[in-house]
């Protein structure tokens, strides 16, 4: 049992585009400059936790309860939290906005599993006692602790006057412990797939702490975060371990990874080797594994580099590579973006670019055959985010049947060939453990 002794909130907002990424962030920048801040996200998310992980100087993890499971929430949390002064938490669209018509996968269900206070951002632009409706609602509709308000894009010291007044004279008892006016200077570039990646913009962190200390009441943020109270829970520590060396793509083209992925990997004896498919040769290892990220903006770069064809002659000698989203764009045949480029050529298949969203959503998928991640009859949750269409072969193999989600064609995903797979389903270990894949790696080694 890890005994949890930290601070903590989360930040939710009425809806997607409030500002509540804005808030967290500058909360994250203005307490990390005299505390250890553990930030989370909640949801499938991989670019906001890289700014908050850049930020923080602690990586960022999810917190998804419909892939983790409420356990996995617990355990995540208990295991990220250790050692943390306070823990910062964003949401994930509004509040209340879960799986289909129910609360699984939402910010409110994140908040009751960790019992953790919740400061709600809501645009006040346009509005005043109609902020009083909205904070009334959201505060009965379920038994969520929203300990603050916090308005974003607030006009006047007037405007905010008559909000405040208005919840008053309701009845309301929450405090609006913050109101920001509009600050265009300190927006995030965006893409087709959301913000741009840390590292990739010029966001002044010290202009954002300062904007928030100047207009949220900090000492209210500290008497919030000090009323949550963790439950200590027991971690059940891995007892199989590997000896083996996973080579990881990790560069501009491969970024999308979960923090607890290696974690586990780790955690499981495996030596975790980082390297880029544009610019390093493939390091001598007994498995790789490919994330997601943006292989499109950089085709020409993967095309060209000689990487490419050593992944593919490993493969065909029978190493285990597991590839996400991007990744399957990289080991099929080719990639059409700005005109067809050459890729790794592992799977039988052919992706192109489109302007319009393919997929978004949760997946659940059952494995209709062995594959390198898992024996056949394993029912594997995650998710699926990607403007691109994979035209496969006509004796292509697909591991997974969809039970929800889109896939690759007719409600299947995950192509295969050799000891290679690759799906437009990112997976959380939480849901599926590496252990097959492990194993692979290690017969890989040994043979």
């Amino acid at each position: 049992m890890i005994p949890i002794k930290t601070r903590a909130l989360l930040i939710a907002g009425t809806g997607s585009g409030v500002g509540k990424t804005t808030v967290a962030m500058g909360l994250m920048a203005a307490l990390s400059k005299d505390q250890k801040v553990q930030p989370f996200k909640v949801g499938p998310d991989f670019i906001d936790p890289s700014h908050h992980t850049c930020i923080c100087g602690r990586p960022c993890r999810n917190l998804d309860s419909f892939m983790m499971g409420e356990v996995g929430v617990l355990e995540t949390f208990t295991r990220g939290s250790e050692g943390a002064d306070f823990c910062i938490i964003e949401g994930v669209m509004g509040l209340y906005d879960g799986l289909d018509d129910t609360e699984t996968a939402s910010t409110a269900h994140v908040a009751k599993i960790l019992n953790v206070p919740v400061i709600l951002v809501i645009n006040a632009h346009g509005a005043s006692r109609s902020i009083a409706a909205i904070v009334k609602g959201f505060s009965e509709f379920d038994s969520v602790n929203i300990a603050g308000i916090i308005l974003n894009n607030a006009g006047s010291d007037r405007h905010v006057k008559l909000i405040r007044d208005s919840m008053q004279s309701s009845g309301i008892k929450i405090p609006v412990i913050g109101a920001l006016p509009k600050n265009p200077e300190l927006s995030i570039p965006s893409r087709h797939l959301g913000l741009h990646m840390a590292g990739e913009n010029n966001l002044d962190i010290g202009a954002l702490s300062d904007f928030i200390e100047k207009n949220i009441d900090m000492d209210s943020i500290r008497t919030i975060a000090n009323d949550f109270i963790a439950s200590d829970i027991d971690i059940n520590e891995r007892r199989e371990r590997f000896d083996v060396k996973i080579g990881i793509a990790y560069d501009s083209a491969f970024c999308f990874y979960y923090e607890n992925s290696f974690d586990e990997l780790e955690a499981s004896g495996a030596e975790l080797v980082f390297f880029s498919p544009m610019t390093d040769r493939l390091p001598k290892v007994d498995g790789l594994y490919l994330g997601g990220g943006y292989p499109e903006l950089f085709a020409k770069e993967l095309s060209a580099s000689p990487t490419r064809d050593e992944i593919k002659k490993a493969a065909g000698d029978g190493m285990p590579v597991y590839g996400e989203c991007g990744a399957l764009l990289y080991l099929n045949e080719s990639l059409r973006t700005d005109r067809t480029y050459k890729m790794a050529g592992i799977l039988g298949a052919s992706s192109r670019m489109t302007n319009k969203l393919q997929a978004l959503g949760y997946i659940e998928a059952e494995t209709a055959i062995d594959s390198p991640i898992a024996k056949k009859g394993r029912i594997i949750r995650g998710h699926e985010f990607h403007y691109s269409v994979t035209e496969c072969d006509r004796d292509a193999t697909l591991v997974y049947k969809l039970r929800r989600g889109k896939g690759i064609v007719d409600g299947k995903d995950g192509l295969m060939e050799h000891n290679t797979m690759a799906s437009y389903m990112h997976t959380h270990p939480a849901s599926n453990s590496f252990d097959e894949f492990l194993h692979q790696c290690r017969k890989y080694r040994i043979r």
